[in-house]
C-alpha cells in the first residue's frame, strides 16, 4: 500500500478541526485507510524572510494502491471532509478557452515508442510553497504507482506563459534532440543526457533508471512548442525553459503514455486535486490532441482532453444488502454513497443508478459500489451472524498424493530439492537436447536471461543443483528428487496455461546405473496402486478388476541416451497414456550442465493418479 506522509497541523487545518491521535486513527479506520505511524521530523519551513528548520508532527497514512485520489494532502483532506459531511462532492468541468483552443499535434513516429499523449491547462492557479511541493510530490507518486515507474505514463508540467502553442509531440533520433534539461546549466543531446544521468559521478541516481526505457530505442519522444523549444523528453526530464515555480499562474500538463486509459486517469487526478486553487475552481481548460495519419490511429484522429465523462453503474439494493450482510434502506444507501463521493438516483424500489466521478477510477464493478456502502455504513455496525453454509477446509487431493510420494521417495534414499520455477529458454530446451515445442510460457520483460520462461520440466533445475554442488562426494552416488509444478501453455484453459504436478528424480555417480531409477519407478507405481502388465513383469499375476496397469517401452527423447530411454505407459481400460520417461542422461546433456559424472533420471506426471 502507498504510504502518504502529511504534516499533522496542515491536515487538521484543511479538515477544519483538530483530533487526538486516537480520534484520527479511528476516523481513518472508518474511512478505510490506516494511520500507520506518527513521527516527528525536522523540515524546512518557509517564512516571509527566508526559511528555517522546524520540528513537525507527521502522520504517515497507508492508502489503497488503486486510490490515486488519496496520494496527496488535497485528496485525503477532501475525501475526509466529504465523509464527515462537511463538504459536498465537487463538480469538475472541462471548459473551453476564451480564445483559440491549444492544440497538440502527434506525429506518426511516436507509435514506435510512446504512442499516446493527453493534455490540459490549469488557468489562474495560485500556489503557496506547500501547495507547490504537494503538486510535485503527487506527480512522483503517480509515476511510481499507476505509471509503473514511468514505463506506462510520464507526466510533464510546464509554465504555459513561457512557451508558444501549438505543441508538437514527435519521435526523433536521440542526436537530433538538443535542449537544456531541468536544473542543468548547459545543453545536451538526448543520448549525451542519458549517459550523463547514468554516470554515478553526476549524482543523478534518481533519474538513471528511467534512461533504460528509451536508451536503446532508435527514436526518443520529445515535445516542442511552435518555436522548436523543447518542453520535455519523456519519460526522463522536462526542459529548463518551461520550468515551473510558485509564481506560475498557467500550467500546461501533458502525459505521454503507452496506456491511454492510465494516462487519462493520471491527468484527471492532477486536475481534480489542484484545480481547487484556480480562480474558477474545479475547472480545466481543454486541449485538442490531433493524431497524424499512420500514427497509433491509422486514419488519424482528433481528441479533446481532459475527458470528464462520468461512468454510471446500475445496482440492485437487495443484492447489495445480501452481499454486505445488513438491511439498509435505499435512502441510507444514497447517503452512504454520497459520503464516498458517489452520486446516485433511485430507478425503482430495488435499483439505483450510481454516477462515478473522475476521481474514483477504482470503481469498476457493482461490487466496488457495495464495498463503499459497507465502509460508509460502518463495518462495526454489521451484526455478526452464523454463515448459512458451514464448510471444513481440506487438503487438495493432488497435494495429499504429493506429500505421500515425497515421504516414500525420501525413504528410498533421495534428498528433496526445491528449484526455481523460472529458467532460461536455453536451459529448458537446447541444453536438454530438445527442440522448442512451443509449450513454454515466456516472460514479456525478463530482468535477466536466467528467468526467461516458466519451466516445462523439473529436470533442468535438478541438474543445475548438481552443477552447483560438485564438491559433494559421488563415490556412492547422489540421489535428488523434486515433486512440484511445471507450467504448460493450454489454449483450453481460461488463462491460456495450466500447471501440471510432476515427480522428477536423478541418480548420479561413478556409473549411470539405470536400474536404480528403474527400481524407483516400480516402487512409485506400486504406491500408486498401478499393476505391472504381464508382458512387462513376466508374471501371470491376476489383476483386480478396474485397476490401472503399466508397462515400459523404448522411448525417444533428446535428453536421454539413444537406446537407454523408456516411456512409462499407463493402461486404463482401452486407453493408453504415456505419463513420463526415464533413462540414462545423454552425454551432451551432462556436458551442457558441466557435470562430472554420468547419471540416470525419471520424470513423470502424477496428476492422472489423483
Amino acid at each position: 500500500m502507498p504510504n502518504v506522509p502529511l504534516e499533522r497541523d496542515m491536515l487538521f487545518h484543511s479538515l477544519g478541526r483538530t483530533f487526538t491521535d486516537k480520534e484520527f486513527d479511528e476516523l481513518c479506520f472508518e474511512f478505510g485507510i490506516e494511520l500507520d505511524e506518527v513521527v516527528t521530523e525536522t523540515r524546512m519551513k518557509r517564512k516571509q524572510e527566508g526559511s528555517e528548520e522546524k520540528e513537525v508532527v507527521v502522520y504517515k497514512i497507508d492508502v489503497p494502491a488503486n486510490r490515486q485520489d488519496l496520494l496527496c494532502l488535497e485528496g485525503i483532506s477532501r475525501a475526509l471532509r466529504i465523509f464527515m459531511g462537511k463538504e459536498d462532492v465537487p463538480m469538475y468541468r472541462a471548459v473551453q478557452p476564451k480564445q483559440e483552443r491549444i492544440k497538440m499535434y502527434v506525429s506518426k513516429e511516436t507509435k514506435m515508442i510512446r504512442p499516446y499523449v493527453v493534455c490540459a491547462v490549469l488557468r489562474n492557479i495560485h500556489m503557496t510553497h506547500d501547495v507547490y511541493n504537494s503538486f510535485l510530490d503527487l506527480q512522483d507518486k503517480l509515476h511510481f504507482n499507476i505509471g509503473r515507474r514511468r514505463s506506462l505514463v510520464a507526466i510533464g508540467t510546464h509554465n504555459l506563459d513561457s512557451v508558444q502553442p501549438p505543441f508538437y509531440y514527435k519521435a526523433l533520433p536521440a542526436e537530433k534532440v538538443v535542449f537544456q534539461p531541468l536544473n542543468q546549466t548547459r545543453e545536451f543531446n538526448a543520448h549525451e543526457l542519458m549517459d550523463f544521468y547514468r554516470d554515478p559521478k553526476n549524482d543523478c541516481k534518481h533519474l538513471a533508471p528511467y534512461t533504460d526505457l528509451i536508451y536503446d530505442s532508435p527514436v526518443v519522444p520529445v515535445i516542442v512548442d511552435s518555436n522548436g523549444t523543447v518542453l520535455s523528453l519523456p519519460p526522463l526530464i522536462n526542459g529548463n525553459h518551461s520550468k515551473m515555480d510558485m509564481q506560475t499562474e498557467n500550467i500546461f500538463i501533458e502525459c505521454t503514455a503507452k496506456d491511454v486509459t492510465k494516462a487519462s486517469i493520471v491527468l484527471n487526478t492532477l486536475i481534480a486535486m489542484f484545480s481547487e486553487y484556480c480562480d474558477d475552481r474545479f475547472t480545466a481548460e481543454v486541449v485538442e490532441v490531433e493524431y497524424e495519419k499512420d500514427s497509433i490511429f491509422p486514419e488519424g484522429k482528433s481528441l479533446t482532453y481532459p475527458d470528464f465523462t462520468e461512468k454510471q453503474l446500475d445496482c440492485s439494493v437487495s443484492d447489495m444488502c445480501s452481499t454486505i450482510g445488513a438491511t439498509i434502506p435505499v435512502e441510507q444507501v444514497q447517503r452512504d454513497l454520497h459520503k464516498m463521493q458517489l452520486a446516485s438516483e433511485v430507478l425503482d424500489a430495488d435499483h439505483i443508478r450510481v454516477t462515478i466521478p473522475i476521481t474514483r477510477s477504482d470503481v469498476i464493478h457493482a461490487v466496488d459500489v457495495y464495498e463503499d456502502v459497507a465502509i460508509a455504513y460502518g463495518y462495526n455496525n454489521i451484526k455478526r451472524s452464523q454463515p448459512p453454509t458451514l464448510t471444513i477446509g481440506a487438503e487438495q487431493p493432488v497435494n495429499q498424493l504429493s506429500d505421500m510420494l515425497r515421504a516414500q521417495v525420501a525413504m528410498a534414499g533421495y534428498t528433496e530439492v526445491l528449484t526455481l520455477s523460472l529458467c532460461s529458454k536455453a536451459e529448458n530446451y537446447a541444453l536438454m537436447g530438445l527442440e522448442d515445442d512451443g509449450l513454454s510460457v515466456r516472460l514479456a520483460n525478463p530482468k535477466t536471461v536466467e528467468f526467461e520462461v516458466c519451466r516445462t520440466s523439473l529436470l533442468p533445475g535438478i541438474l543445475k543443483t548438481f552443477r552447483e554442488n560438485k564438491h559433494v562426494p559421488y563415490a556412492k552416488g547422489v540421489k535428488l528428487f523434486e515433486v512440484s509444478d511445471v507450467v504448460l501453455k493450454d489454449p483450453a484453459n481460461y488463462v491460456g496455461a495450466r500447471n501440471e504436478r510432476r515427480l522428477c528424480a536423478v541418480y548420479m555417480g561413478q556409473a549411470a546405473q539405470i536400474e536404480i531409477i528403474h527400481g524407483l519407478m516400480d516402487r512409485i507405481m506400486r504406491l500408486l496402486d498401478v499393476y505391472p502388465m504381464a508382458k512387462y513383469s513376466g508374471l501371470d499375476t491376476p489383476i483386480p478388476e478396474g485397476k490401472k496397469q503399466y508397462y515400459i517401452r523404448e522411448g525417444h527423447c533428446g535428453t536421454f541416451f539413444p537406446g537407454r530411454c523408456c516411456d512409462i505407459v499407463v493402461v486404463d481400460g482401452e486407453k493408453e497414456n504415456v505419463v513420463g520417461h526415464f533413462g540414462v542422461l545423454h552425454p551432451k546433456v551432462v556436458k551442457n550442465f558441466e557435470l562430472r559424472y554420468p547419471g540416470s533420471a525419471i520424470e513423470m506426471s502424477i496428476e492422472s493418479f489423483v
